[in-house]
């Protein structure tokens, strides 16, 4: 059985001398629910159920609960970093181009490139933070059908 969540954030916290708050508690389980999200998304998620907890508020919380390593977070382009919880956070991502999708694999997946870049450039890659960037399969497939009906259309001609 796995443990609940919720009295492990909370153990974490006291342990370390920070109050159980509200704000920390829906901010932790806005993360939890949501699985990689934006501190904009948090902060929606945490706003349906108390409207007077403003954005400073959760910036500030996030850089809490990171420093005590119950979130992490992860950059996916130019936008907003994506935060999750440290617990799930053993995956590298994958990140669609095109539409924007984000799928998630295991670390094992990049092993044999990690252990390449230890031994070429002695260089350990943190892949809590790795995010490979390409396009999806959905994506690849729909320019394949365009390039198709393209072809189809000059045969016509």
């Amino acid at each position: 059985m796995k443990p609940d969540p919720r009295r492990t954030w909370d153990e974490e916290l006291r342990s370390r001398g920070y109050r159980v708050t509200p704000q920390r508690q829906l901010v932790l389980e806005a993360i939890a629910s949501l699985n990689h999200a934006t501190p904009e998304d948090i902060a929606a998620s945490v706003q349906r159920t108390a409207t007077g907890v403003n954005i400073s508020t959760i910036y500030r919380t996030l850089d809490l609960l990171d420093k005590l390593g119950l979130v992490t977070h992860t950059h996916l382009g130019h936008g907003a970093p994506i935060y999750h919880l440290a617990s799930d956070a053993d995956h590298v991502h994958l990140v669609c181009q095109d539409c924007g999708t984000v799928a998630q694999v295991s670390p094992e997946t990049v092993r044999s490139l990690c252990a390449a870049l230890e031994e070429s450039q002695d260089f350990e890659v943190n892949v809590a933070h790795l995010a490979v960037f390409g396009r999806c399969g959905e994506c690849r497939r729909k320019d394949r059908r365009s390039e198709d009906r393209r072809g189809e259309k000059k045969q016509d001609a």
